[in-house]
């Protein structure tokens, strides 16, 4: 695990982070990943991976491997320091309850093309940030929640994945999902600094949970990447042990 002053190019050292999840021996990168830390977690593709993890930054790395010619992708964010502050935690609560909600509706009304997946997150993020003051009571339509979500999540919350990471662009989002697809679920909230409407506190925080689904022959969803942990105690818990191991890597780690 990266500890508190050092690069975080460095937690990039090792494919296991994804191949122990997604497949069952070492694999090569598809893509350059993304570590990003603090508020470079709030650009969405940020590759430098040169910044210094401060005590109290929350790290972003979005990665996967490719393996039989196949690729997956995969994104985990966790506190630098082991412990969540209060408002990374309550960000974190709120964004892992959405992406198991949008998992769960998968191939149901509101969730039977990307297109739909997308829209559903938008509204639930929306209408999730008002619950916790970061969007405006004013705000009550259902096209205006949409909106509002948009605005900290301006990102696709799904891409399909085959023998390329965004694979392919030739498929519609609108397409209805079927049995044989293969694609990510990874919606993100990213709040700069600039930010002036939002309260101090929750400036500068970006965080995004992806995982890589599968839609098998019974048309049941699978969750290839469950393997890595998500849950914000287990991460807390997992940072723990790694702390204790010195010399360890967050690659080894997750």
């Amino acid at each position: 695990m990266p500890r508190r002053g050092q690069v975080s190019r460095s937690t990039i050292c090792s494919p296991r982070l994804t191949t122990s999840a997604a497949c069952a021996t070492p694999a090569t990168w598809p893509t350059r990943p993304v570590v990003a830390a603090g508020q470079n977690a709030t650009v969405i593709h940020y590759v430098a991976n040169s910044q210094l993890l401060g005590q109290h930054d929350l790290v972003l790395m979005d990665a996967g491997c490719e393996y039989g010619g196949y690729t997956s992708d995969i994104t985990r964010t966790w506190p630098a320091s082991g412990l969540f502050t209060e408002p990374q935690r309550t960000l974190y609560d709120m964004l892992h309850q959405l992406q198991g909600e949008i998992i769960g509706n998968v191939m149901k009304p509101g969730g039977e093309t990307l297109d739909q997946l997308f829209e559903t997150t938008c509204y639930k993020l929306g209408k999730y940030l008002q619950e916790i003051g970061l969007v405006g009571k004013s705000f009550s339509e259902y096209k205006e929640l949409v909106s509002q979500g948009y605005r900290f999540c301006p990102h696709h919350v799904s891409h399909y994945l085959g023998m390329d990471v965004h694979d392919t662009p030739h498929v519609p989002r609108n397409t209805r999902i079927v049995p044989g697809m293969v694609f990510t679920i990874e919606p993100g909230i990213y709040i700069g600094q600039d930010c002036g409407d939002v309260p101090p506190e929750f400036r500068g925080i970006g965080i995004r949970i992806e995982d890589d689904l599968l839609i098998n022959e019974n048309g049941h969803v699978e969750v290839l990447t469950e393997a890595c942990v998500k849950d914000p105690r287990a991460l807390q818990e997992l940072c723990k042990q790694q702390q204790r191991k010195p010399g360890a890597s967050s690659a080894e780690a997750f």
